[in-house]
């Protein structure tokens, strides 16, 4: 099933100094990090704030093409996540034919926010604590988790139950904010 999402905010997480976007549900409270590349982060950002130049960015570039043969953004899906890449999927009409075009999400987003397209994801998406919980669960016994850990040698890492405490409190203030 697909959930209507919002750019909830830009942040930059502060362990790896990569900026983050937060889409959260419409109408509800769940919030979905995908971790994104700097510049598309700052062609997010820059439409977020309104900020307009004088000559077409990419993305800018992108949607003045598809206007131009006729074409219009439907939507954009965040369809699905595979080894901690997630993928999307813009959902072009023209002529009264519909055709999903493979995309990353941070360019599906740019471009949605540029010409007023809702962003949908997959519901499963939504629940980042189950994705986390399970792969901290198939590691092995002494392996590092995909999240937080101990930070000094000999403390003990994060139970399945004490990850999803950790990731049900997280809060969107809890990454930097980040600026283009």
């Amino acid at each position: 099933m697909l959930v209507e999402v919002r750019v909830q905010s830009l942040g930059l997480d502060q362990t790896t100094n990569t900026p983050v976007v937060l889409l959260q549900e419409m109408g509800g409270s769940r919030v979905l990090p995908i971790w994104i590349g700097p510049s598309e982060a700052r062609a997010i950002a820059m439409q977020l704030a309104d900020m307009k130049f004088a000559r077409p960015l990419t993305h800018d570039l992108f949607c003045s093409l598809l206007k131009g043969v006729g074409a219009r953004i439907r939507r954009v899906v965040v369809t699905r996540v595979e080894d901690s890449t997630y993928y999307a999927e813009l959902v072009v009409e023209k002529d009264g034919e519909v055709v999903s075009i493979d995309a990353r999400p941070s360019d599906s987003i740019a471009v949605a926010l540029r010409v007023g397209a809702q962003v949908f994801v997959q519901e499963d998406l939504l629940d980042v604590a189950s994705v986390e919980i399970k792969q901290a669960e198939e590691l092995h016994e002494g392996t590092v988790p995909p999240g937080p850990g101990p930070s000094e040698e000999g403390e003990k890492f994060m139970g399945p139950e004490e990850l999803q405490e950790y990731l049900r409190k997280l809060n969107p203030e809890d990454f930097g904010r980040f600026t283009p």
